[in-house]
């Protein structure tokens, strides 16, 4: 019997509740808010960072154009196993930390756009620094960011290394949250590193 979502999202957080982030997987109000402020017209490659049980992944896949290539990367291995079989067109990794890597193994340079709910305040500065850059250089120049937290901590490093276009507030979620879309800016090459540093 498949296990229920809300129960396997629970069971992830009590397992590791940094890693996790929420009790609760995104509300569908939340995944809709997410899925609309992607560009999808001009999405040929793209990447959710922690998919959880996949409420945004399910409308994710109703938009995604024809032979878009899909990058998955969930810690939780109960979760992403479960994602496997839901979604086995799509390719799976387990840390966002080789988020480069990954998608070079396949042949892919940049991304048009990312879909990253990580909980980056339970991360260490290491960790989060790490994954902003890997974000950053995988992201296309004009490519989108739409990243969601539970509070507005992110804005000042996000406005270091993109343009924020705009920061919408989810009331109807539990907990509420907030969901920045960001793109990169044209000009720039693949890498800021420096601009992570945090005062």
């Amino acid at each position: 019997m498949k296990t229920p979502e809300p129960f396997l999202f629970l069971q992830g957080f009590l397992r590791n509740p940094k890693r996790v982030g929420s009790v609760l997987p995104s509300s569908k109000f939340l995944a809709r808010k997410i899925v609309q402020s992607v560009r999808w017209d001009e999405v040929r490659s793209i990447a959710e960072l922690g998919p959880g049980t996949g409420a945004v992944t399910r409308l994710m896949r109703a938009h995604l154009p024809q032979s878009a290539t899909v990058f998955l990367f969930e810690r939780d291995p109960k979760m992403r196993s479960n994602l496997k079989r839901t979604y086995p067109e799509f390719m799976f990794h387990s840390n966002a930390s080789y988020l480069l890597k990954r998608i070079n193994q396949e042949h892919v340079q940049q991304l048009d756009s990312i879909i990253c709910g990580l909980p980056f305040f339970n991360f260490s500065r290491e960790m989060r620094q790490n994954i902003l850059s890997q974000i950053h250089t995988a992201l296309r120049p004009g490519g989108i960011l739409v990243l969601y937290q539970y509070s507005l901590h992110m804005k000042k490093r996000l406005a270091k290394l993109f343009e924020i276009e705009k920061i919408q507030f989810g009331p109807l979620s539990f907990p509420p949250a907030f969901v920045y879309v960001c793109r990169k800016r044209q000009d720039e090459g693949a890498s800021k590193t420096s601009e992570l540093e945090e005062s």
